[in-house]
């Protein structure tokens, strides 16, 4: 039997040499590899997505539409990691943990949008509250999230590991002041929420990592539930999942640092407070479950390989 044939359109940014690094050694696909000095080609770039059995769109969104466009091939799969096609019709969500029968709908989806890495993160813990009756769709959410910088791409990253560097760089800088962060849309319409929340990204001084607090006031949560009761019912609702972990009430560290899960593939969803109020945490690197790492897990459903083939699970 021949090996699925996988194109990664826009190979040369962050996310896309992620992905290329998670699978540059795998023989159980055969990658298609565009020569670089012809990339930029349109015609050359149609017949590598028209060729391939699973491509990868690692483009800024209107290039991804404009990809998506030159596809005509039916039998070409798409994987893309643009905002671009988040809330579109048509389009499967790429979380396979986040709600029941979403892996099933990605296994045999067509068009698949991965997560953006700050709505994996808010999402990892609101869409299941939610989902289950116990957040209410109208709750007033705030969501805060610290990230690492290699999320901005490139520039970014040079800008942080330039040797005479702002020196501003060295404390943490919330963006998006004006809350209309584009992450956003997908935040309330995967959750089911009546409103967007209220959302601040904060960059830090790390490379790779990512830390997204939401607080939530128990008395306004359907059956006021405490702290606890709520990690109990998150921890039930990812039980088996081995790349959405809970861990145990109490048993945390007194503090959550953005880098702890550099380097890995997986979420870990930290549930604090007490009777009255609560915070959800999920920890993950922004460049793994939030982005190159969610996009292989989402190949290897598409295409019938084991789901964490490839992926750091330790």
């Amino acid at each position: 039997m021949s090996k699925p044939k996988v194109y990664i359109d826009g190979k040369e940014g962050t996310t896309g040499l992620q992905i290329y690094e998670r699978l540059g050694a795998r023989e159980d696909i055969e990658l298609l590899l565009i020569d670089e000095d012809k990339r930029k080609d349109p015609e050359e770039r149609r017949k590598f997505l028209n060729g391939a059995d699973l491509v990868f769109l690692c483009l800024p969104d209107a290039a991804a539409v404009e990809a998506v466009a030159m596809i005509d091939n039916p039998r070409t799969r798409v994987i893309d990691a643009s905002t671009a096609h988040r809330t579109a019709e048509g389009w499967v969500y790429g979380f396979p943990e986040l709600l029941p029968g979403q892996r099933q709908r990605i296994r045999f989806a067509a068009r698949v949008a991965n997560p953006g890495c700050h709505a994996t993160g808010f999402l990892s813990t609101v869409a299941p509250l939610v989902n289950l009756g116990l957040l209410p769709r109208d709750y007033p959410l705030s969501c805060y999230s610290l990230t690492g910088y290699s999320g901005g791409g490139k520039k970014m990253i040079a800008e942080y590991r330039s040797p005479d560097r702002d020196p501003r760089l060295a404390a943490p800088a919330p963006y998006a002041l004006g809350l209309q962060h584009k992450h956003l849309p997908e935040m309330q319409a995967v959750a089911g929420l009546s409103y967007p929340p209220n959302f601040l990204p904060v960059l830090g001084d790390v490379e790779q990592g990512m830390t997204t607090c939401v607080m939530l006031q128990n008395r306004l949560l359907h059956g006021t539930p405490s702290a606890e009761d709520i990690c109990d019912l998150l921890g039930n609702y990812y039980e088996g999942q081995k790349l959405v972990r809970v861990a145990p009430f109490g048993g945390r560290e007194p503090r959550l640092y953005t880098s702890q899960l550099a380097g890995r593939d997986w979420l870990q969803i930290t549930v604090s407070g007490n009777g009255e109020q609560t915070l959800l945490s999920a920890q993950f690197d922004n460049l793994g479950k939030g982005a190159s790492g969610a996009a292989v897990q989402n190949m290897n459903l598409m295409l019938g390989f084991p789901e964490t083939e490839g992926l750091a699970t330790e």
